[in-house]
């Protein structure tokens, strides 16, 4: 019997890219090829030097997402919960399609997210509120 969709992947074996965000570097950790698609996961770092501007309110179409912080901190502002700090230890659900906005990290921010569904929309919005 074999074992569907086991994978390991070492940071030596690994490197940061450039994604969605242009202050963030992304290291994918395999978990999209080996779930077919049902979740992603990232280790994801700011970028020194590189501006982290506040973001626009804006919602991902999810089923679950996941924020721990390995290092560093980073603000949040959520829909009905007001601005969060989110520091190394913290964790984070986020509901699917709760309204939110990134306000500002620090320098040395390191984050590990997972989400379902590996591929996703996210949209802006014009408020974090109705």
């Amino acid at each position: 019997m074999t074992t569907k969709g086991f994978s390991v992947k070492h940071a030596r074996d690994t490197k940061f890219e450039r994604g969605l965000r242009p202050y963030l570097e992304y290291r994918y950790l395999g978990i999209k090829k080996a779930t077919e698609g049902r979740v992603v996961a990232w280790h994801l770092r700011k970028i020194p030097g590189v501006p982290f501007p506040p973001g626009n309110p804006h919602l991902h179409r999810t089923s679950f997402q996941f924020v721990y912080v390995l290092k560093g901190w980073i603000d949040f502002e959520y829909e009905g919960q007001g601005v969060v700090r989110l520091e190394a230890g913290s964790c984070a659900h986020q509901p699917p399609s709760i309204r939110h906005r990134e306000l500002g990290c620090s320098e040395d921010l390191e984050i590990l997210e997972v989400v379902m569904p590996a591929e996703y929309q996210t949209e802006e919005v014009a408020s974090l509120v109705d």
